[in-house]
C-alpha cells in the first residue's frame, strides 16, 4: 500500500492522473477572475473593495495574456504583463492616496455619500 502512494506522488503519475492544463483552463481562470472583479466592482459600495476588485480584474487579464503568450510561444504577452502590473501598482498607490484623502474629509468610504455633488 505504501508503494502505491509513493508511485502516485511521483510527478509522472500525477500528470497522467490529472492531465496537463490546457489553454482553456487558463482562459477560464482568467475569465472567472475578471468576472469576479467586475461583480465586486458593480456590487460593492466601499471604495477599498472597489479598488481591490479592479486589481482582481487586472490579474485576470494578466493570466490570459500569459496563457496566450505561452500557447503561441511568444514572449510579447509576458512583456506586456509586466507593463500591466506596473500600471496596476501605480493605480493602487494613487487609489490608496485618494482613499486616505477622502476618508479624512467625511470619515466614511461609502460611495453613496460621495455621489452627492456639491457646487
Amino acid at each position: 500500500m505504501i508503494g502505491q502512494a509513493d508511485d502516485f506522488l511521483s510527478g509522472e503519475n500525477v500528470m497522467q492522473t490529472f492531465g496537463n492544463p490546457m489553454l482553456y483552463h487558463y482562459l477560464a481562470l482568467g475569465a472567472a477572475l475578471f468576472v469576479l472583479g467586475l461583480v465586486g466592482f458593480m456590487v460593492r459600495r466601499n471604495m477599498i473593495m472597489i479598488f481591490l476588485s479592479t486589481e482582481i480584474m487586472f490579474q485576470g487579464i494578466a493570466i490570459n495574456l500569459i496563457a496566450f503568450s505561452s500557447y503561441w510561444q511568444n514572449s510579447d504577452g509576458q512583456s506586456f504583463v509586466i507593463f500591466v502590473l506596473t500600471v496596476a501598482a501605480a493605480e493602487a498607490s494613487l487609489a490608496l492616496g485618494l482613499v486616505v484623502m477622502l476618508f479624512r474629509r467625511r470619515q466614511t468610504l461609502n460611495v453613496d455619500v460621495w455621489s452627492d455633488m456639491q457646487g
